[in-house]
């Protein structure tokens, strides 16, 4: 199978831009409602933007895998949320979560804002994740695909301004995309942001790379949760 995908969470669920490793057919984007959809996508390898693999106990450094994509990321790195300690992502209030998450970690510490927000689709993926599927399904990250893509230079402007989804687009558009794909309207901004689908683009790159065996995974050598999933990032 030709067929690989990148996939970002949105409103609407999950945007999964579709490229064709082989450039038989045409890249295109479609909105899976649930991580289940996502799953039944025909793609020989997905990479999706979400934490894949939680410690149960968060030490001074977190996942070595956050570490070292944040070290690299310099002015983008604020985009990298740590993820929670396991027995945080239960909790559906922030506060609660917060105090979880300082129970199991040394020094203590509250989760941001941020990190809370995206429990939901953490939940989603670590419901049915397992060492089989992370075969097929890898953790990545945008501003960490977009530094490998860059000629590993992080962006020189935030994805949510006018500047920075200029060269955002213009790296994906170098690399293949065709601009009215990057710029899709079939579906409402209320469901899929504009940052959302580039996001989701080169996430699809990272995937072909993963297809291909010319991706770089943070780090080499990844240490493995309780439930035996890879804790790393590729890009």
């Amino acid at each position: 199978m030709s067929i690989v995908a990148g996939v970002d969470g949105c409103r609407g669920g999950w945007v999964a831009m579709l490229k064709d490793t082989k450039g038989r057919t045409a890249s295109s984007l479609t909105l899976c409602p649930t991580f289940r959809d996502v799953l039944a996508l025909d793609a020989a390898i997905i990479a999706i933007d979400m934490p894949i693999g939680l410690p149960d106990f968060l030490d001074s450094q977190g996942r070595h895998a956050d570490l070292q994509a944040r070290a690299v990321l310099g002015p983008r790195k604020s985009s990298l949320f740590p993820p929670p300690a396991r027995a945080a992502l239960m909790a559906t209030d922030y506060v609660q979560a917060c105090e979880i998450n300082r129970d199991y970690s040394d020094p203590p510490r509250a989760l941001s804002q941020q990190t809370f927000n995206l429990f939901p689709k953490i939940r989603e993926i670590d419901a049915v994740m397992t060492p089989a599927i992370q075969a097929r399904v890898h953790e990545s990250h945008p501003e960490f695909a977009f530094f490998m893509l860059n000629g590993a230079e992080p962006m020189a402007h935030a994805k949510k301004n006018a500047n920075g989804a200029a060269e955002r687009k213009a790296l994906l558009e170098k690399a293949g995309f065709r601009r009215d794909l990057l710029e899709d309207r079939s579906y409402p901004r209320s469901k899929i942001a504009a940052d959302d689908i580039l996001d989701a683009a080169v996430l699809a790159l990272v995937a072909e790379k993963i297809h291909l065996g010319t991706a770089r995974r943070v780090p080499r050598e990844p240490a493995l949760d309780a439930k035996g999933l890879r804790m790393e990032i590729w890009g």
